[in-house]
């Protein structure tokens, strides 16, 4: 089963007291304790960031690692990624972290894995990568489309409600024609893939959202999804 969970934003870098959606991805793999991957490569491979990663999912029954392409392990790549359960991707510098993969083959072994049945998710740079394009917002907050891996049809837009240039900056890629319809994510949301339709929406916040984003005749219209709240009402 090929399933893909993209977050807005949110998990354990951002929500470190609100660990919903790292349970829920968790839960959706068949292992009784998972291998879960760390790919941090957007970040540059910071190494705060993989010892966060580290320290929240050892509280789960999980069997945590990560993969720094910057110092890859002594072993095969390919064999390295496609042993493990669930592969999850960090936030960052969208544009760079692709090229690596690319430098390394790692965007052709990602494809692998998901016809694998591993699941794939991420946040922010770890989501839009799926996608066929990703809105990217550089430091003054211009908006740019990112070429994903194409694995979900469409595009998409993280921190959709917590970060202003993110929207404004889908909605004038959208009415210019430049960027494909998609979805827009807020912070704690995320949308669970099987294939390539959506299979659930979840959040991590009773006030996280999810949006339709289209455009017609230069006109950008929004349909709201509202996810299911994991926690406790």
């Amino acid at each position: 089963m090929r399933q893909v969970i993209a977050l807005g934003g949110g998990g354990f870098s951002m929500e470190p007291d609100n660990p919903l959606l790292d349970r829920y991805i968790l839960s959706q793999s068949a292992a009784r304790k998972p291998k879960v991957c760390f790919i941090p490569t957007a970040s540059g491979d910071a190494e705060g960031y993989i010892e966060g990663f580290r320290k929240a999912f050892s509280a789960f029954d999980c069997i945590p690692s990560h993969l720094a392409l910057s110092r890859p392990p002594a072993v095969d790549l390919e064999d390295y990624v496609l042993e493990k359960d669930i592969l999850y991707v960090g936030g960052g510098d969208t544009v760079r972290m692709l090229e690596t993969w690319r430098e390394h083959g790692l965007d052709r072994i990602l494809r692998q894995a998901w016809e694998q049945g591993v699941v794939l998710a991420g946040l922010s740079a770890g989501s839009m990568c799926w996608y066929e394009e990703g809105v990217n917002c550089d430091d003054d907050g211009q908006a740019n489309v990112v070429q994903g891996l194409g694995l979900i049809p469409g595009s998409h837009s993280p921190h959709y409600d917590s970060e202003p240039e993110y929207r404004r900056g889908y909605h004038e890629l959208l009415r210019s024609g430049r960027i494909r319809a998609g979805v827009g994510v807020s912070d704690g949301a995320g949308i669970h893939y099987i294939g390539c339709r959506i299979h659930r929406v979840v959040g991590s916040r009773r006030d996280a959202r999810i949006y339709g984003v289209e455009a017609f005749d230069g006109k950008v219209a929004e349909t709201e999804m509202i996810p299911e709240y994991l926690g406790t009402l």
